[in-house]
């Protein structure tokens, strides 16, 4: 834990550390086969401390929420597991905005010039702002969330906004969608806050971590993981981990829930791992059918030491809906080459079409409807064992072949790691090709 003292003398340091690299015009090396910007220009807006950095100090004081100053070291990525770690963070997906932000200031295709942008990135740390009206005091003004940045936006450089009315603009929200989707002027106040529900910003692309079903303003990015190599030979080393990893578990689930009475897909899960459950007397590792790695009270969320082992060891990595469809553990199942079986479509093919495209779903994952899991009494052992060994090594090697896809590496990495391209690289390239098919499809005089 980091005392609050040290906190702010760090938080002191990276202010002074980000503003140094932003009047520099910050960039490193472009990639070998990326020397071309044309249409990739990002101007980054310059924001008041208030909209990102000045958030940071207020890390220890949100005391129905978690103390989340430990994990804003490393630009966001956290502590590391241990002292010798090179790749491996108690990363909390909720600094995905930090994360960004670092990462975009060592984009290549930088301009100061937002006239020659073709995308206006803003620094701004929604989620910890919305901290304030999800556990602060603001809770019943939370539909206000967002209007003090649209009126400096419109205050200052107006002409930027104005440009395009805010379709080349975009935002990082580490939260899913629905966490900022309360209807405006709800009376009494629900869970969320109202930014994606304000007229202001219905035109800025808001990259958020699970998106909604109908979404026009969002796309959802994977959460962040655990695991952020910085160079070629980390990754490599992995990779071959991965592939020698002796799989003895048929499936396996690293959650918490699924005791209440009523049914439901957890419960389906857990009941079904019982009844499969090896004896401690008797049978082998070989022949273990499913594992579960109790993750109750989050005690899971910053220790992927927890349940990345146990990952590495299993075939398949359930996936079941908890109080919002997706689930970090399926990014965390990958990166541990562990086949992700889902239970909803909008727990994952209908959200990360980015990074992820619908047409491949088939050959890395499986799909097996929730309802006939707990109503019709299809047993998922049955399933996955019906899967021929040769197709589960199949999907596995699909499995690791998207691994980089779904990695946010660590910033400052080796020329190397960068030309294969990161969680953070197809969503800046996606993100680009969006806004420029919306501004060639509105019309401004």
């Amino acid at each position: 834990m980091v005392c609050k003292s040290g906190m702010a003398a760090f938080i002191i340091f990276f202010f002074f550390f980000l503003m140094i690299l932003i009047e520099s015009g910050f960039s490193y090396d472009i990639p070998t086969g990326e020397s071309d910007c044309s249409n990739r220009w990002i101007h980054i807006r310059r924001l008041p401390s208030r909209f990102n950095l000045d958030l940071l100090t207020n890390c220890s004081e949100y005391h129905i929420y978690d103390n989340f100053c430990p994990y804003l070291l490393n630009h966001g990525l956290g502590t590391k597991t241990h002292n010798h770690s090179h790749s491996w963070y108690r990363t909390d997906p909720y600094m995905l905005e930090l994360v960004f932000h670092r990462r975009m200031l060592e984009y290549p295709c930088l301009t100061q010039d937002p006239n020659l942008a073709n995308a206006i990135y803003l620094p701004y740390y929604a989620a910890l702002d919305a901290l304030k009206y999800l556990y602060g005091p603001e809770i019943n003004s939370s539909s206000e969330h967002g209007l003090e940045l649209y009126s400096y936006l419109r205050s200052d450089a107006a002409e930027i906004w104005d440009r395009f009315m805010g379709h080349d603009h975009f935002l990082v929200m580490a939260r899913p969608a629905w966490d900022f989707s309360q209807p405006l002027n709800i009376d009494p106040p629900l869970w969320g806050t109202s930014f994606l529900e304000l007229p202001e910003f219905y035109n800025v692309t808001a990259l958020v971590l699970e998106s909604r079903a109908w979404s026009w303003q969002e796309q959802a990015v994977p959460y962040p993981t655990s695991f952020h190599p910085s160079n070629s030979h980390l990754f490599e080393s992995w990779l071959k981990r991965v592939r020698r990893s002796r799989r003895s578990i048929l499936m396996l689930f690293a959650g918490g829930g699924g005791i209440a009475a009523t049914p439901n897909i957890r419960r389906s899960i857990r009941n079904e791992c019982e009844y499969n459950k090896t004896d401690d007397d008797g049978g082998s590792a070989n022949e273990q059918i499913c594992n579960i790695v109790d993750c109750s009270n989050g005690i899971c969320e910053h220790d992927p030491i927890r349940f990345m082992k146990p990952m590495l060891q299993a075939n398949f990595c359930l996936q079941p809906p908890g109080n919002t469809p997706t689930r970090r553990s399926t990014f965390d199942a990958i990166i541990a080459g562990c086949i992700p079986v889902f239970f909803e479509e909008q727990s994952a093919i209908s959200q990360y079409g980015w990074h992820l495209p619908p047409e491949l779903y088939d050959e890395f994952s499986v799909f097996i409807p929730k309802e006939d899991v707990v109503f019709k009494e299809l047993k998922i052992v049955d399933v996955l064992q019906s899967i021929p060994d040769a197709k589960v090594r199949k999907m596995r090697e699909k499995v690791i072949e998207l691994m980089p896809r779904l990695m946010y590496r660590r910033h400052g990495s080796t020329l190397g790691l960068k030309t294969t391209k990161d969680a953070f690289d197809i969503a800046i390239d996606a993100t680009l090709e969006r806004i420029s098919s919306r501004l060639q499809d509105v019309s401004f005089q």
